[in-house]
């Protein structure tokens, strides 16, 4: 099981949020679409800009935790590395089929495939996988 640490944003520049899961893409969706009662709904951030790959729950939520006690300039910056157009990460990997299948469920989810773990998996391989703060090698 792969565990995520995450960065939303309203848009470029905009508002940003920092998150952990063990579902990266039913958790976007989650927050795209507002089910999420809070500060991503209330402040519109769902553009997913940033995430890594963590192969245990707690070294995830250390990554949490680290990057959401950073200066907001340094969260800029991480993202801006690797995606400095800062593109939706889950819209430029997700494509919906033009039917549905007998396994949809929804958004980046099949029954036969883990609740997205699928889709979670070609996000990381396509992205990328465990990076660090800028300038820093540990």
């Amino acid at each position: 099981m792969m565990f995520f640490a995450y960065l939303l944003a309203s848009q470029p520049h905009g508002t940003l949020y920092v998150g952990m899961t063990d579902d990266l893409i039913r958790r976007v969706w989650e927050h795209k679409m507002k089910l999420v009662p809070g500060f991503t709904a209330k402040y519109g951030v769902g553009r997913l800009v940033w995430f890594e790959a963590h192969q245990t729950r707690e070294a995830a939520w250390r990554r949490e935790k680290q990057i959401k006690e950073w200066r907001r300039a340094w969260k800029i910056e991480l993202t801006e590395r690797d995606n400095p157009q800062w593109i939706d990460l889950y819209q430029a990997s997700h494509r919906k089929p033009k039917r549905p299948e007998s396994g949809w469920v929804g958004p980046g989810f099949r029954r036969d495939c883990g609740a997205g773990a699928a889709k979670a998996h070609s996000l990381q391989q396509r992205w990328g996988g465990s990076r660090r703060r800028p300038g820093r090698g540990s």
